[in-house]
This record gives structure tokens, C-alpha cells and sequence, in this order.
């Protein structure tokens, strides 16, 4: 099992578009779709401040797993600003659905550089201070070697952001603090 931190630009839910080029940002906003699309439905605003993000993918053929752990230091502007980075993803088609109760739903399908992936996934926000999420994904042809992939994401107010640390922030599960651009 593989525990790490994700690097380069930040999205609503936490996560980051991780490695290089286009394909790699997609991927990772595919999966993240249904957080982002959320918000068609009135969902309640997040609240500002430090936020644990767990999450776990199971990547296909060969079940290896990765568990993701890291603090991200959030407030309204920086998740309409991510929400916005995420709607604007070229290629993809998102169709997003409020199942009520704070709870969303959407499929994408995307297309780049000859792949496409075809996500689905559930958000439910629990409260202001606590969402979940899960997406299933697969990948025709196989990206890297991945055919499908699926994710279970839980995001959790824990307090202020510390001294030091600004919205956008994210301090891994090691305490190295990576600050955002």
C-alpha cells in the first residue's frame, strides 16, 4: 500500500491534478467531478478553515491500492475557484444530479489524447464540516497500464488553519506543509 501526498494544482475536494499534461489533470478531475458538480443543488457551503482529506483508490488490473492522507486549508473563494477549474476541464461531458438529502450524483465522459474515461460517482454532504464521496472510473484504452480505478474520499473540518498556513495550503500526513501558488 502506497500513502502519499498529491503535488501541483488544488481542487475543491482537496485533492490535486497530479503529473504532467493535460490526460493527468483529466483523470484526476473525472474523479473528482462529483464533488464539484455538487453544488447545482444548493449543497450547504463548506466550512472555512482546516480540512482532513482520507482517501483511497483501487487501481485495476492488479488491485494496488493507494491511501491518501494530507490537511487542506480552505475557504469559499478558494472552492468556487477550484469549482470553476473543474467545470472548465476540456473534452469532458458531465451530467450531474441531485439525489436529495445531501446527496449528488454524477457521470462524466471524457476524451483525451485518444483515451477515454468514463466516470461515475456520489457525494453526500453530511453536514457543513463533513463530506463523502465514492467514483468508479474506467479507462478505454488503459491509461498506464490502468483500465478502471475506483475512489472512497472523506473530507472533514478539524479547526482554524494554523499560524503560518494560508487557504490553499496543504500539509501532508508527515507535517511537511507544500504552500499553494
Amino acid at each position: 500500500m502506497n500513502t502519499s501526498t498529491p503535488s501541483t494544482r488544488s481542487c475543491r475536494s482537496g485533492f490535486r491534478l497530479v503529473g504532467p499534461g493535460r490526460l493527468a489533470a483529466w483523470t484526476a478531475a473525472a474523479a473528482l467531478l462529483p464533488l464539484a458538480g455538487a453544488h447545482a443543488g444548493d449543497p450547504p457551503k463548506l466550512k472555512e478553515g482546516l480540512w482532513e482529506i482520507h482517501a483511497q483508490t483501487i487501481e485495476n488490473p492488479g488491485e494496488k491500492t493507494t491511501q491518501i492522507i494530507y490537511k487542506l486549508c480552505r475557504d469559499h473563494a478558494y472552492d468556487k475557484a477550484a469549482d470553476a477549474l473543474l467545470k472548465d476541464v476540456k473534452g469532458c461531458t458531465t451530467i450531474l444530479k441531485d439525489l436529495g438529502d445531501g446527496k449528488f450524483a454524477s457521470a462524466s465522459n471524457c476524451a483525451v489524447n485518444g483515451i477515454t474515461v468514463v466516470s461515475n460517482g456520489v457525494t453526500v454532504f453530511k453536514s457543513n464540516s463533513f463530506t463523502h464521496s465514492e467514483t468508479q472510473a474506467k479507462y478505454v484504452p488503459a491509461f498506464n497500464g490502468k483500465a478502471e480505478e475506483a475512489m472512497t474520499q472523506d473530507q472533514q473540518y478539524i479547526g482554524a488553519c494554523p499560524t503560518g498556513v494560508k487557504v490553499g495550503d496543504t500539509i501532508s500526513a508527515d507535517g511537511f506543509i507544500r504552500h499553494h501558488k
